[in-house]
């Protein structure tokens, strides 16, 4: 059995927040550490933003519970009256994260059958002391960024590989496994975005946006991949005029890498261009239309290459942070 970080916080958070309640000799104790396990999130932002909205959902809770309690008595029946305005109030405040803890809390005011300084500020406390305990446990996050630049590595050496095939013009069957390769790269992806996005959030201020933007411009990339495989395989034309094409995508596999900017491929990829304007007209239909996909394949070639160079452009001055 693994006890992962996340679980050994939560239970440190927990019994700390417990300890330090009692210490200040607040009643219902207990409920801070339980606050704290409900408000350790998966990152730090997270857990700040859980932290104040139950904070803030704590005063509509405390404002709406003493009116239906003072006007209807404390009973199971306010509570219930309680909830049918607090929950749609807290919604359309966009206080959701507190509906259950300040609603917890509220049962108190009920218990205790009265309103009293000392215990409203007795129910803020809990709730300050429970989620500030998760806040300040989430400021230790493991480095998420070794494990993206694993995510890029991996999804670079799949790229690599899919030029790589792609370049020795695949017959249907081989054609077949590349789209099945190229719906596990763009999976690939999609999980690396989800890993940036939580990368994101575990920085209160300056967001490091790099590496969501990384996966998202290969994704882009894979879209225009597919494009490429789709028309492949619709392309009959005189293999020499294969041969310099399936050049320029060896070299682009071979080159493939985060920081190549994409220049000298746009250059091969003209070069490819001029060649092709320079070869006889087509002879019938068949020959034209042939063509026609030829250099739809192309376009789609450059556009692959055109995002990478606008991306490299676009961050060539950012380090990783």
């Amino acid at each position: 059995m693994r006890i992962g970080l996340r679980t050994i916080k939560t239970a440190i958070a927990s019994v700390i927040a417990m300890y330090l309640a009692s210490i200040l000799g607040l009643h219902f104790a207990a409920s801070a550490g339980v606050i704290a396990i409900l408000s350790l999130a998966g990152t730090k932002k997270n857990s700040l933003h859980a932290g104040i909205e139950r904070l803030l959902s704590l005063i509509v809770a405390t404002l709406i519970s003493f009116i239906i309690f003072e006007l209807i008595g404390f009973s199971p029946i306010g509570f219930g009256i309680y909830l049918l305005l607090f929950i749609p109030i807290v919604v359309k405040l966009k206080l959701t994260e507190g509906i259950v803890v300040s609603s917890v809390l509220v049962t108190h005011y009920l218990t205790e059958a009265h309103f009293s300084p000392s215990l409203i500020v007795n129910e803020f406390l809990l709730m300050g002391i429970g989620a500030g305990m998760a806040v300040l446990f989430n400021l230790y996050m493991p480095d998420r960024q070794k494990e993206l630049v694993k995510q890029q590595q991996a999804t670079e050496s799949l790229f690599r590989q899919l030029l790589s095939d792609l370049s020795t013009w695949p017959d249907a069957n081989q054609l077949v496994e590349l789209v099945q390769d190229s719906t596990v790269l763009m999976n690939k992806l999609h999980e690396g975005q989800r890993q940036a996005r939580l990368y994101q959030e575990d920085h209160f201020f300056d967001e490091p946006i790099y590496f969501e933007e990384y996966f998202l411009m290969r994704s882009a990339q894979v879209r225009m991949l597919q494009d490429m495989l789709a028309l492949q395989q619709t392309i009959t034309v005189d293999p020499a005029l294969l041969v310099e094409l399936k050049l320029v995508l060896a070299f682009t596999a071979n080159t493939f890498a985060e920081r190549n900017d994409g220049t000298r491929l746009l250059e091969k990829v003209e070069q490819l261009f001029h060649f092709y304007q320079q070869q006889p007209l087509p002879k019938d239909r068949s020959e034209f239309e042939n063509r026609a996909r030829l250099f739809q394949f192309l376009q789609s070639f450059k556009g692959f290459i055109e995002i990478k160079s606008e991306f490299f452009d676009t961050f060539k001055d950012v380090k990783r942070k």
